[in-house]
């Protein structure tokens, strides 16, 4: 079966296991979204939203976030991990967002990918939760191994990923597959110890025989 038809036989199949597919993280407004894509950078979305729980209350603006001091900051988001690099980034980017977008979080790509600690990654996110604009595929760490686990790509590289993905998914699916690909890949396709069994996916993945 050639990767085009694969594909809409794994979103058929994907569909029907979550069909209620959304964002794990917690958010309300396109900041809150912004800063948890930011902060889930190695780290589960889980953690993020126990910590933005509190977060969300304190800081509701980017001139809250530009001017809290640093060393506080990074204590509040310390369990995520690589907390001192993601507190400077929030810092840059709330400020950015003040003095160049009007405190507003940009609607395009460009705009986006130019704030500390927005890749594609989160720029797709942010964009497709936020804004219902779909420009790319995100390709966080579950999408990225089960596009390489399915064949789907043979990259490493998740821009080069996201390129290959966007060839074969028609963009009607792009916001959707993202969704089935990271719940999916929390539930049954984890890391280490795939759970091909009850995987709904094993008669059509090539990788599926390979984790017994």
């Amino acid at each position: 079966m050639e990767n085009k038809n694969r594909v809409r036989e794994i979103i058929k199949i994907l569909r029907k296991e979550y069909t209620n597919a959304k964002l794990a993280l917690n958010f309300s407004n396109p900041l809150e979204l912004l800063v948890a894509t930011i902060l889930s950078a190695q780290c589960t979305d889980e953690r993020v939203n126990k910590v933005t729980k509190n977060l969300f209350k304190k800081y509701k603006t980017p001139k809250d976030y530009a001017n809290v001091k640093l060393e506080e900051f990074e204590k509040e988001i310390h369990s995520t991990g690589f907390y001192k690099s993601k507190a400077k980034n929030i810092k840059e980017m709330a400020k950015i967002l003040v003095e160049k977008f009007n405190s507003e979080v940009p609607k395009s790509m460009k705009e986006l990918i130019s704030l500390p600690g927005v890749a594609r990654k989160t720029a797709n996110i942010v964009l497709s939760n936020a804004f219902d604009i779909v420009e790319g595929i995100a390709v966080d760490t579950h999408v990225k191994r089960l596009s390489q686990r399915l064949k789907l790509s043979e990259e490493k590289n998740p821009e080069k990923i996201e390129q290959d993905l966007m060839k074969i998914v028609p963009k009607k699916f792009w916001k959707e597959i993202t969704l089935l690909l990271m719940l999916h890949g929390r539930k049954i396709c984890n890391a280490k110890k795939p759970l091909c069994n009850e995987c709904k996916l094993n008669k059509i993945c090539p990788s599926a025989f390979n984790f017994d």
